[in-house]
């Protein structure tokens, strides 16, 4: 019954958690799930919420529930390193097993240790490397909205998801296609030359610009053409 006013996110932080999302979604092992502000309770009479977290998809097989988080993140825009560690204290407590501040102001990833009982700065060029994650999170990413973009699309590839691997065979397709009628336009050089001489400048810009159509055109002129005129004739 008791009224709690929470404040909404500043813009750092709001637009923070849209790239924090897309990072821990396109990083993720694929039987995890991830969650924004998803509620957590750390004891009967508290309820915190994680930035972003985590957790395993599949559900708890003892209670049907959802299952705890592994990862949970914090972004720091105006809170203090101090004021987010005792929300770290308590998920840590509750059995998430690792949780990573976000400090945008002074441009640091760091991680809450338990031993210590309290933050661990992270190398600037160093990743995070879990069984939660299908390939490393790179700290640097986590700091730049710029480049999440990216960073989403690279782990996307790493993790050969299904869009890359068709667009992958696509392109090969294309390739091949490519190489086709680039053989067909050769073929029909070579028979050109062999029959009427040595193509003129201009005869071979057309030539070289020709689409599949218009070399079929081409092949089906040269058997009946007297000149070389006939067979590229408007």
């Amino acid at each position: 019954g008791k009224l709690v006013w929470v404040p909404p996110a500043d813009e750092p932080h709001g637009v923070g958690h849209g790239a924090l999302g897309a990072l821990l979604r396109a990083h993720r092992s694929d039987d995890r799930s991830v969650a924004i502000d998803m509620l957590t309770r750390t004891s009967e009479t508290s309820d915190i919420a994680p930035d972003a977290s985590v957790y395993p998809t599949a559900r708890d097989p003892a209670t049907g529930g959802r299952q705890l988080e592994e990862l949970a993140f914090e972004l720091l825009a105006t809170s203090t390193l101090a004021r987010v560690g005792t929300k770290a204290a308590q998920l840590a407590a509750r059995g998430v097993r690792r949780v990573f501040g976000i400090d945008l102001t002074k441009r640091r990833v760091v991680e809450w240790s338990t031993t210590l009982g309290t933050w661990s700065i992270l190398a600037a060029d160093g990743a995070i490397v879990d069984p939660a994650l299908a390939v490393p999170l790179p700290h640097a990413v986590l700091l730049d909205a710029a480049t999440a973009d990216d960073a989403t699309v690279r782990a996307f590839r790493a993790r050969r998801h299904p869009e890359f691997l068709a667009e992958r065979e696509e392109g090969r397709e294309e390739g091949r296609e490519e190489g086709r009628e680039e053989g067909r336009r050769d073929l029909l050089r070579e028979i050109l030359v062999a029959k009427f001489g040595a193509l003129e400048p201009a005869h071979a810009a057309l030539l070289g610009a020709a689409d599949p159509a218009a070399l079929e055109r081409y092949a089906r002129r040269m058997v009946t053409a007297t000149s070389i005129a006939d067979v590229f004739v408007d």
